[in-house]
């Protein structure tokens, strides 16, 4: 997310998500219809990312933000683009998350042909190939959206996600399960989760100048 200068007004959000239940494993995705990518692989065994599940059943790739409450006001755009490299025939993040204008510089570390197609339904909606090992080509994206998905019409099991927002208080989970939004101002909001699974959840805050609020957000597993 973007750096935002801190100031005595401005509190912090963390939390964790977690999944109430048990999650059966993830299928596993079949690699050789393309020995590239099984080459690339290394024998490992690729297993879907639809949801991936840490320690203490904490849930990695869920986008939180800021849905409602913030201040009428005009938030920087980033200078740093933000990346979805394609690496190992994956996505990499799967989930992420850029400012309206915001550079978003698609690169593919993979010696083989890939491809994104991210069906907004927003913004304007793009297909691009990207044929060559370290191509990069930078888009950006017109106005809010959560969430773009976006393929892989060469790997079908390719998947991503991009949030887009006119500010920068937004976060994804790592693999413990942990976000963090610093630099948010004081005030009370409307938190959202989103997961391209289990689906969303808000709930209201408030956060106080200086202080750290922390939030637990539970998804049931069925």
């Amino acid at each position: 997310m973007a750096e935002v200068k801190p100031t005595v007004d401005v509190g912090t959000l963390t939390g964790t998500i977690v999944v109430d239940g048990t999650v059966p494993p993830s299928d596993i995705i079949r690699l050789d219809g393309d020995p590239k990518c099984l080459a690339l692989a290394a024998g490992e065994e690729r297993r879907a990312e639809y949801v991936v599940i840490g320690s203490g059943n904490t849930l990695q790739n869920a986008f939180v933000y800021v849905k409602d409450g913030l201040p009428a006001a005009m938030y920087p755009v980033p200078a740093q683009p933000a990346v979805l490299d394609q690496q190992k025939c994956r996505y990499v993040p799967r989930v992420l998350g850029v400012q309206v204008g915001q550079q978003l510089t698609i690169r593919n570390s993979d010696p083989l042909l890939h491809n994104v197609r991210a069906e907004a339904v927003v913004n304007q909606p793009f297909d691009i190939g990207t044929p060559a090992q370290q191509m990069e080509v930078p888009k950006t994206f017109a106005t809010r959206e959560v969430m773009v998905p976006v393929k892989c019409n060469v790997h079908p099991w390719m998947n991503g996600y991009i949030g887009v927002l006119e500010h920068p208080f937004f976060a994804v989970t790592d693999a413990n399960g942990r976000f963090s939004i610093p630099a948010l101002p004081a005030g009370t909001y409307t938190i959202e989760v989103w997961h391209e699974r289990f689906g969303t959840q808000s709930r209201q805050i408030t956060v106080a100048a200086r202080d750290t609020k922390e939030l637990t957000f539970s998804y049931k597993a069925s």
